[in-house]
């Protein structure tokens, strides 16, 4: 890790990609979505579904162990365990809900099932212990802000399911067992942990301000839509059309290291003006300006 300077990218662009992780992150919450399938086709009884529920609960709410391996190890191997952990658990949900493998014993199903769920535990614990230490003036704003795109995930999904998926339970484990790790993956480079900015960035509060302000209008948005598709019953192409403005406003977080990158674009052309002469010293000054800016 390296200084940074105030107002640097990388973590903004980090928490950016924490926003998607987070709502990855909320995958236990889908279980009343395919648990009427996991009924019917598999041949459970209440009870059994009732104790398929504990173990969604469990496997969610254990998150001591990657607490403890997140101050051992990189963001990038607490974001691997998760993926892992969806791909194998959601995998055999998706193996026994599709009859692609016949008759996989009830206890298996319980354990895949704690595994699937428990990679919230990891997802989001990457996300918010590596934010919180980036901004650590602002921990309490992260953490809410955070938790609160982990709050609508649970909307968002519900929206996945009905418009792109279908209503097809088995579209949504193999969604879950493999969009999530994929996810992972494309973000894992832009979730790190970087050295704090040793000076104070002024337009941090507004960018804070403008993530929250993104974060209400998506729940909005996604409350409002969800509301009218279960009135009117729109076509596809409307409910695709939702579907699309709801992920240009998951990509709202983007917008502040966006917008920095072409700020600092825009301010540093008129300086070269007034320096028509450039020493030594001063070439080497700018070089280690740049280095600073990558995390």
């Amino acid at each position: 890790m390296v200084n940074l300077k105030a107002g640097t990218r990388p973590p903004w662009v980090g928490l950016g990609a924490a926003v998607w992780v987070q709502i990855a992150s909320g995958n236990a919450y889908n279980f009343p979505l395919y648990s009427h399938s996991l009924k019917s086709v598999l041949g459970f009884n209440q009870h059994q579904l009732t104790m398929l529920g504990v173990a969604n609960d469990v496997g969610e709410n254990v998150g001591l162990i990657p607490g403890i391996a997140c101050n051992k190890f990189p963001p990038w191997v607490i974001l691997l365990i998760g993926a892992l952990a969806c791909f194998f658990g959601y995998g055999v949900l998706w193996l026994a809900l599709s009859s692609k493998v016949q008759s996989l014993p009830y206890w298996l199903l319980c354990l895949a099932l704690c595994v699937a769920t428990n990679s919230s535990a990891w997802l989001s614990t990457a996300v918010l212990v590596t934010n919180m230490r980036n901004f650590p003036l602002s921990r309490g704003t992260v953490a809410g802000v955070l938790k609160g795109y982990g709050g609508i995930s649970a909307a968002v999904f519900t929206e996945i399911y009905s418009t792109l998926l279908r209503n097809s339970s088995s579209k949504l484990l193999m969604f879950l067992a493999l969009g999530i790790p994929v996810l992972c993956f494309i973000v894992m480079y832009f979730v790190r942990a970087c050295t704090p900015a040793s000076g104070e960035d002024s337009s941090e509060h507004a960018h804070f301000l403008f993530t929250q302000g993104a974060l209400i209008a998506l729940g909005l948005y996604v409350l409002t839509t969800t509301i009218l598709n279960h009135i009117f019953h729109f076509s596809a192409p409307v409910s695709n059309t939702f579907l699309v403005i709801m992920v240009v406003l998951l990509m709202a977080p983007f917008a502040i290291p966006i917008k920095m990158t072409f700020h600092r674009m825009r301010v540093s052309k008129p300086e070269m003006h007034h320096q028509p002469v450039e020493t030594p010293d001063s070439v080497i000054q700018e070089d280690n300006a740049d280095k600073t800016e990558r995390c």
